[in-house]
């Protein structure tokens, strides 16, 4: 098996799991051989106070030669990204690698160097906005888990860097491989990279009055009930103009969208746990048609169901 060389890039008051949970997706894989560089050889200590040693300091290891370069996030990238050496090495290992990639903030560190100009980026949803002000010439967006933008891969924060390292191990190996992996490493799901950061309860902010709350209990109790604004209007003891008001100020969405979303979710429960066909999931759960459950996949997910379905088969073909 063809050995894959990976720089992993870290610094003092990096993220522990940015770098252990690639890290562990690759061993588990096989076939790749991790080096794991500081700005000086010797004690690093991340942001959570978990001490580590790197065997290398970028004076000391030629920059030449990695087929990849990991570079990882945490708060200390701020002060990172200012060190020439750091910057220097990683924009000298990146004229000869195949890919770079960053994970979370890591983003920033590769924004300085400029490998960033140009390209769509991806990182923490909560880090996204500085990274857009601060670097302009970089097209951030916040909502993927991860992105791959030629040669260029990012993710979003902490465990979403495990699933751009199973995406790499895909690339490298075959999807069979990276199933494999997830399996052994117990992963929820080999996530498609267009899969939001956001669950529910995340991509939108919380009611603040009782009537807005009585419309999203209404909602998230029957996913698959008739919930036009009129009927939730109803639920909330409102105007359906009033409602509509209300209910965009305080959760950032308005009620359709917020109701789309919240199916697409319940939808994909489905299809992770049941065998049920998919215009059956789409009629319990509000769509009317498999065509429109489609089209509300690709607007919020990127897949189609049945692909979303295939990912959560184990090799066996069973439902997990």
């Amino acid at each position: 098996m063809q050995s894959h060389r990976i720089a992993f890039v870290i610094f003092e008051g990096f993220q522990s799991l940015d770098l252990v949970g690639p890290h562990e997706v690759f061993q588990q894989a096989g076939g790749y051989d991790c080096t794991i560089v500081a700005p000086a050889a010797g004690g690093v200590r991340a942001e959570s106070g978990l001490p580590l040693h790197a065997s290398n300091g970028v004076a000391g290891l030629p920059p030449s030669g990695f087929d990849t370069v990991v570079v990882v996030g945490g708060m200390g990238v701020y002060s990172a990204r200012r060190d020439p050496r750091l910057t220097a090495w990683v924009t000298a290992a990146a004229r000869t690698t195949r890919r770079v990639a960053s994970v979370c903030s890591g983003a920033f560190l590769l924004a300085e160097t400029g490998l960033l100009n140009g390209r769509r980026v991806t990182t923490h949803w909560a880090r996204a906005g500085r990274l857009a002000r601060e670097y302009p010439a970089v097209t951030v967006d916040p909502d993927p888990i991860f992105i791959r933008d030629g040669r260029i891969w990012s993710s979003a924060g902490v465990t979403a860097g495990m699933d751009l390292a199973l995406a790499l191990v895909e690339e490298d190996q075959g999807q069979q491989v990276a199933l494999e992996v997830a399996r052994q490493l117990v992963l929820f799901l080999r996530r498609p990279g267009n899969q939001s950061q956001f669950g529910v309860g995340l991509w939108s902010m919380q009611p603040t009055t009782d009537p807005v709350r009585d419309a999203v209990a209404a909602i998230h109790a029957d996913p698959g009930a008739r919930h036009d604004i009129a009927d939730l209007a109803a639920h909330a003891g409102l105007s359906p103009r009033h409602l509509q008001r209300r209910f965009a100020a305080e959760l950032g969405v308005p009620p359709g969208a917020y109701v789309e979303r919240v199916r697409v979710e319940a939808a994909q429960r489905a299809l992770e746990n049941t065998g049920d066909p998919v215009d059956v999931i789409a009629r319990r759960y509000g769509f009317g048609t498999a065509e429109t459950l489609r089209r509300s996949f690709h607007r919020r997910l990127g897949v189609a169901p049945s692909d979303y379905r295939d990912r959560f088969r184990s090799t066996t073909g069973e439902h997990r």
